[in-house]
């Protein structure tokens, strides 16, 4: 995988709906959460793109696309601090969640 035509904002869609999903479960307030980062024609883009990837293909994808958009470590911690709101929007962040902050801050903090 080269190239990844996604803008910034897509690219965010994604990490976080790969957040909000990672307890298999993608709650209204989590939802509405990406909504409040992203517009809601680019969520809906976006999800109907992540239904469609497997967990090896999203993660590459991402790692691409913060590739392709110079991604900075102030940018990194900005992502991960919304990923820890968007955990946290529906007043749960369980064991799942938990992991999943730590699989995504590795991940991209290694990039």
């Amino acid at each position: 995988m080269n190239t990844i035509d996604w803008t910034r904002d897509e690219l965010v869609a994604y990490i976080l709906l790969l957040a909000a999903n990672s307890d298999f479960k993608e709650s209204v307030e989590e939802k509405n959460m990406i909504i409040s980062k992203v517009d809601k024609q680019t969520f809906q883009d976006i999800h109907a793109e992540f239904n469609r990837d497997n967990d090896y293909q999203g993660i590459k994808k991402i790692m691409t696309s913060l590739e392709q958009h110079n991604y900075a470590k102030d940018d990194i911690d900005i992502l991960l601090e919304d990923i820890k709101v968007l955990f946290l929007s529906d007043d749960e962040f369980d064991i799942t969640e938990q992991n999943m902050y730590r699989f995504l801050e590795r991940l991209l903090k290694n990039k």
